[in-house]
């Protein structure tokens, strides 16, 4: 019997984790689950504010197990595209150029991790 647990609520509890703890140090949520329009564009779990004016557009990553490397391991070079893309995007949309970070929230059996400036995008 499948577990009624689904992947997606799964993830969603990540993400509502992952939000409350970044939002108790200090960001601002600006939006959830961004995504580009049409297809084969990309997404950003959380884009969130800092309370210098960075802005950080996060992935959220759930492991069970601290297989592959773990959930930083998890973001491959392909989804590490997919989110810059879906950032540009969204950078597009503003009057203003504002400095930006890319950070990992990983939550595994150890608990969470935050990742500030996890990877870097030309």
């Amino acid at each position: 019997e499948k577990n009624s647990f689904t992947t997606k609520q799964s993830g969603d509890a990540a993400e509502d984790r992952a939000l409350h703890y970044l939002l108790a140090h200090g960001l601002q949520l600006v939006q959830r689950n961004y995504r580009t329009p049409g297809r084969g564009g990309g997404e950003i779990d959380l884009i969130m504010q800092d309370r210098h004016g960075t802005m950080v557009f996060v992935e959220v990553r759930k492991r069970l197990h601290p297989s592959y490397g773990g959930p930083l391991g998890s973001v491959s070079a392909s989804k590490r595209k997919r989110i810059a893309f879906a950032a540009k995007f969204f950078l597009m949309r503003l009057k203003y150029e504002p400095t930006c970070r890319f950070d990992v929230v990983a939550i595994d059996a150890g608990g969470l991790h935050w990742l500030q400036g996890a990877f870097a995008v030309d």
